[in-house]
């Protein structure tokens, strides 16, 4: 499938209001292909970039010190991986992983801190993404707890959907065994 590629596939980034902010970020996002099981950031370490998905879908992932994980959000063309660089964390408490394959778009760390630290829209505007995915992590919870595992699969599957620009799921079988650990 032929399919053209721009920023603005990404919902954020298309919402981004095109004054100076915009104009010095765009030039700094970098496309790069996003195969299945990339792994964009580690826990306990510093984010180096933050990734704009347009055509692949990241898994927020929480490991326990056992080794087992559980995934906490899908982020996909709505939105960006990396809100630690934005929110002054020095480390991500979760992996961040791609399960399905695509394209995306990364920013250096430092390039979002700075157009973040200047305030207006753009900071509005990822402050409110992420109260978005704070929402989606509270409603996996709910989720988790209180639903069948079939019921948490079709969820998971409705929300990867939802993420991509064509109903085409690439997956293996060990990512998506990810969406059914629920701690249960």
């Amino acid at each position: 499938m032929s399919y053209a590629h721009d920023p603005r596939q990404n919902y954020l980034l298309a919402a981004l209001p095109a004054d100076e902010h915009a104009a010095e970020l765009f030039p700094q996002l970098e496309r790069i292909p996003m195969p299945l099981g990339m792994v964009l950031h580690e826990p306990g370490r510093p984010p180096t970039h933050a990734y704009f998905p347009t055509t692949s879908i990241v898994s927020l992932l929480y490991l326990t010190e056992d080794g087992e994980s559980a995934e906490v959000a899908v982020i996909g063309n709505e939105g960006i991986a990396g809100i630690t660089l934005f929110l002054g964390g020095e480390s991500t408490i979760n992996q961040a992983v791609v399960h399905s394959a695509g394209y995306g778009y990364r920013l250096r760390g430092q390039a979002l801190k700075e157009v973040f630290g200047q305030g207006g829209p753009i900071q509005r505007l990822l402050l409110r993404y992420t109260q978005a995915l704070l929402t989606q992590m509270a409603q996996t919870a709910v989720c988790n707890r209180h639903h069948t595992l079939d019921q948490q699969f079709c969820r998971w599957l409705l929300l990867s959907l939802d993420r991509l620009p064509f109903n085409r799921l690439v997956m293996t079988q060990q990512l998506s065994a990810h969406s059914g650990d629920r701690g249960q």
